[in-house]
């Protein structure tokens, strides 16, 4: 048994650092991308952003783009259409509904997870997971009646996002090997922009205008959440266990609600504040419990290392 602590290039604390500081750029796409599409289109913004990341990963990947081959741009593909999956839904979704409820909605993908395991391959879901589920549940009823329009199109499309988030958390995992992380983003990126140019030349292109507010939105976007974000999770995340990440992930929708509060002026409802601690106690309930049990197991583990190393001491 091996332990992330015990092989990280860097100590625990400041990869723990690090990734909530993605959560920190993460939460503040929520923020831009509703500031930014005040005067850009959701469609058009969604295609702007990750045609901009790929034009900088693009610039990132030079030195590397000669081990670029068949396998990656394939596998890269596949899990580039889920991430267009998730990223179109999550502008919709943004686009019709508070930052503050998109970003506790969102994080639902936790819960997703394992049910959608269990639904393909039959993986037990254990009871910490099913107590997660039904407080979901009594936060997604707490939010549909709590609002002045109920559950609405935007919440519905924030819920369908947390599911893409999951499908496309379970593709990585179970469609990349030992692929370059750079290039495999690279091809992510530059499919969802495809994906994003294919919708925005389908659809009637709208009449719109890019001020200084939407630009820096999508720079901001492109960069931080994007570029960055998915550079520093996919260096640092492996050196920490998935349940230390999870939990640290479920920040996304604090900052999220904090932006939404003191920047652009939202309120929740009673009924909707308690909806959202309600599905933040769903996910990093269960996310604590197991991580209470690794360290546990990571006590014992290292009791019986010790007790081996005396016994043959003597």
């Amino acid at each position: 048994m091996s332990y992330a602590r015990e092989t990280a290039p860097l100590p625990q604390g400041k990869i723990t650092a690090i990734l909530v500081l993605t959560t920190l750029m993460w939460g503040g796409s929520f923020l831009f991308n509703k500031i930014g599409m005040r005067e850009i289109p959701p469609v058009q913004f969604f295609f702007f952003r990750f045609a901009l990341a790929a034009l900088l990963m693009g610039i990132v990947c030079i030195p590397r783009l000669g081990r670029l081959n068949r396998q990656i741009v394939r596998r890269g593909a596949v899990v580039g259409i889920a991430l267009a999956a998730v990223n179109l839904s999550f502008v919709l979704g943004v686009s019709g509904t508070t930052i503050s409820r998109a970003g506790y909605l969102n994080n639902l993908f936790v819960i997703f997870i394992p049910l959608l395991s269990f639904f393909f391959w039959r993986e037990r879901v254990d009871r910490v997971t099913s107590g997660g589920v039904l407080l979901a549940v009594a936060g997604l009823w707490f939010l549909a009646s709590g609002g002045a329009e109920g559950f609405n199109r935007g919440d519905v499309l924030s819920t369908v996002c947390a599911l893409f988030i999951a499908v496309h958390i379970i593709a990585v995992s179970r469609v990349l090997r030992d692929e370059d992380v750079y290039l495999v983003t690279l091809v992510q990126f530059a499919t969802v922009a495809c994906v994003g140019a294919v919708i925005s030349l389908a659809l009637p292109w709208p009449a719109f205008r890019v001020g200084a507010a939407g630009g820096w939105s999508l720079a901001y976007c492109a960069i931080f959440p994007t570029v960055i974000c998915f550079t520093l999770q996919n260096t640092f995340q492996r050196y920490t266990t998935p349940t230390r990440a999870g939990l640290i992930y479920t920040l996304d929708p604090v900052w999220s609600m904090l932006a939404g509060v003191f920047i652009l002026g939202e309120r929740l409802t009673s009924r909707e504040f308690s909806g959202c601690m309600l599905i933040l106690a769903a996910v990093a309930g269960p996310l604590a419990v197991r991580l209470y049990l690794e360290q546990k197991q990571r006590s014992l583990y290292r009791l019986g290392a010790a007790g081996e190393a005396a016994e043959e001491g003597e």
